[in-house]
């Protein structure tokens, strides 16, 4: 493991445990906090028994470091029980997904990719961006997420309370740790070869609206590398799609008769 990793990742405490339903795991996006995934997995409750990663942000391990501890955590959660795993990753966590997925086959009946961020790289402006932020200081890198928002999620489809808490937990992350994570996105990849032999169904979601990442283009890539895949294109919808008040992945999952 990674000498920098200081504290390794965790499910978030759930509400409820229902261990006779399908396992649903989210992977968080670039904050990494899980946090965001609580009302998600509040509509997912009547059918599947929730888990949402966190990685802590002291956490700057590399992507084998997280798919390790990931891995861990998903069979130390099954222990052994036959279960129906549903692993959902969104943005950031959609990169980590695939490479869970990929390193661990056998664990995953269904697979989730929301807005992959899985074309970070291609994107140069968020490139050169992503690097300039080193010699940002602090408070203006707080400051600056107030106009980052707009690029993040579809502000006009989201509740105000959520924008609040959005651009709180935004804030909340270090510079240091969001830094560390792009580095990871800009290094990011996986071989279509490798995606080609992974056989369980796989659902792509992506906002036709995102300001960030072009979403649309990269589920469509995506969709030409899984042999079993499905996609569903959210027209309206931006980058944060699951906070958005009219999007519920419960109600998704079925409209594409996606539940085992």
């Amino acid at each position: 493991m990674s000498s920098e990793v200081r504290d390794r990742c965790c499910f978030l405490p759930p509400s409820s445990v229902k261990p006779g339903y399908p396992l649903f795991i989210g992977l968080p996006g670039l904050d990494g906090t899980g946090k965001l995934w609580q009302a998600p997995l509040r509509d997912l409750s009547p059918s599947f028994d929730g888990r949402c990663l966190a990685i802590p942000v002291d956490n700057l391990g590399s992507w084998d470091d997280l798919v390790e501890e990931a891995i861990a955590l998903i069979e130390t959660e099954l222990a052994g029980q036959q279960r129906t795993v549903y692993l959902c990753g969104e943005s950031f966590g959609a990169c980590l997904a695939m490479k869970v997925a990929i390193a661990a086959p056998q664990l995953i009946d269904r697979l989730i990719l929301i807005n992959p961020a899985s074309g970070f790289r291609e994107q140069l402006w968020l490139n050169w961006g992503g690097q300039l932020l080193d010699f940002v200081p602090e408070l203006f890198f707080r400051l600056g997420a107030v106009g980052f928002l707009p690029f993040l999620a579809n502000l006009s489809r989201l509740a105000p309370d959520t924008r609040r808490y959005l651009l709180e937990i935004i804030k909340s992350v270090p510079p240091k740790t969001i830094l560390w994570r792009l580095s990871l996105l800009r290094t990011f990849a996986i071989a279509p070869q490798e995606l080609q032999q992974f056989q369980p169904p796989v659902l792509l979601i992506a906002g036709g609206g995102d300001r960030l990442l072009p979403s649309v283009t990269e589920v469509e890539r995506l969709s030409r590398c899984f042999p079993n895949v499905q996609k569903l294109i959210l027209p309206y919808s931006g980058h944060a799609c699951l906070l958005e008040t009219d999007i519920n992945l419960y109600e998704i999952i079925q409209s594409q008769n996606f539940k085992v």
